[in-house]
């Protein structure tokens, strides 16, 4: 039984997503304040956590920053009123993998749900990017990626990078040399086949720029005009 933490303020939203998800079969903790939230994380194991965005004590951008220092791979969802483009992309800045905006419906909610767990459990696929591409190791130019430790390296020079950095890098490396649309990187990394509206595909990949591409000689990442995006060396 897959195990989630639901972080939420509101009574009756609470009583419905712990019982449509009992149903569900999902084992639910609920705490009802930021605070509480930090502490049921950090004493018990969790497949999956559930943040409002406005909580009392602390906000859940400010408890998914917390989680995210010390894990970063068990799968967020934020559960928010505020849906503007700048309430989003904060969200996913602070390292959630998806969100959904306040009213929503319980079948479209249960769906990210279990997309969120089976991304979280899906195997490292081996790539042969080079001649020296061995074991779960993509590889290309001087960009190293561990999918085993979930590292990546630059030029000899280790890189930080959020879960969602990190799932686009993995996109642009399994897909090199090939132009890549937003709604193909909406798809691959936030699985999400429909356009949001947003621009948290080019917010992303400004952020992955500035990791991996601060070196402007030798920049991977290149935007084709009207098309995308695409890695390649030059």
């Amino acid at each position: 039984m897959k195990k989630i933490l639901l972080v939420e303020d509101e009574n009756h939203v609470v009583s419905f997503i712990r019982k449509g998800l009992t149903e569900e079969n999902y084992d639910v903790s609920v705490a009802m304040d930021g605070n509480m939230g930090y502490e049921l994380f950090q004493n018990y194991m969790f497949d999956l956590i559930i943040l409002d965005i406005m909580l009392p004590g602390m906000s859940g951008t400010e408890l998914c920053k917390l989680i995210r220092q010390k894990n970063t791979h068990v799968p967020i969802l934020f559960l928010t009123a505020l849906g503007t483009t700048e309430n989003i992309v904060m969200g996913l800045k602070y390292g959630a993998d998806d969100y959904l905006v306040k009213p929503f419906k319980f079948i479209e909610f249960t769906a990210r749900i279990e997309t969120l767990l089976r991304r979280a459990t899906i195997q490292p696929v081996v790539v042969q990017n080079t001649e020296t591409s061995n074991g779960n190791f993509l590889v290309f130019a001087d960009i190293i990626m561990d999918d085993d430790k979930k590292e990546v390296t630059r030029a000899g020079e280790k890189i930080s990078l959020t879960t969602t950095e990190y799932k686009l890098l993995h996109c642009f490396l399994v897909r090199k040399n090939i132009v890549l649309s937003r709604m193909d990187l909406l798809e691959d990394v936030w699985d999400i086949n429909f356009n949001v509206g947003t621009n948290v595909v080019d917010v992303y990949v400004n952020y992955l720029r500035k990791k991996i591409d601060n070196n402007p000689d030798k920049k991977l990442i290149h935007t084709v005009v009207g098309m995308g995006y695409i890695l390649k060396e030059e």
